[in-house]
């Protein structure tokens, strides 16, 4: 049962045509902590950082390294356990994965996730994640809602 003080993760999707959607946002239930909107306001500028590093002819394992050194520098980086990204079509998850060590150079059309996640046990964890497509020149969130915390009272 949720509590006042917990986070909620929630990450959804749907089909059109076959083809997947992800997405995931986190809220507090009640007010939350001043700790957990300082790790929120992290997590959520590591997101910026790896979409903005998203173009045709860089590493994916590049987009990776901007999210995950920015949680490192802010001092959460062994509380990020996962990979940046995936990849989404026919599958919700497929390739490109977005990974330390992924050696896969992004080209245009490619369309992923990029889903930074702070997760500290016994308090809280987060996700932020949206769907991104690597265009011509740069990258396309695909993604609309709203990245803002949201407290649930």
């Amino acid at each position: 049962m949720l509590q006042e003080g917990d986070s909620l993760v929630m990450d959804f999707g749907c089909l059109l045509d076959n083809y997947c959607s992800d997405t995931t946002r986190t809220i507090a239930i009640g007010q939350a902590s001043d700790k957990f909107k300082s790790v929120y306001a992290i997590l959520k500028k590591a997101q910026q950082l790896a979409i903005d590093k998203v173009k045709p002819g860089i590493k994916a394992s590049e987009v990776d390294y901007a999210a995950r050194k920015y949680i490192a520098d802010k001092g959460y980086g062994d509380y990020f356990i996962h990979r940046t990204g995936h990849g989404a079509g026919l599958e919700v998850h497929e390739m490109p994965y977005i990974t330390e060590t992924s050696e896969v150079v992004l080209k245009p059309g490619m369309i992923f996730s990029i889903e930074p996640g702070i997760y500290l046990e016994g308090e809280f964890g987060m996700r932020i994640e949206d769907l991104v497509m690597v265009t011509e020149d740069g990258v396309e969130v695909l993604n609309q809602f709203s990245k803002e915390l949201i407290e649930i009272k």
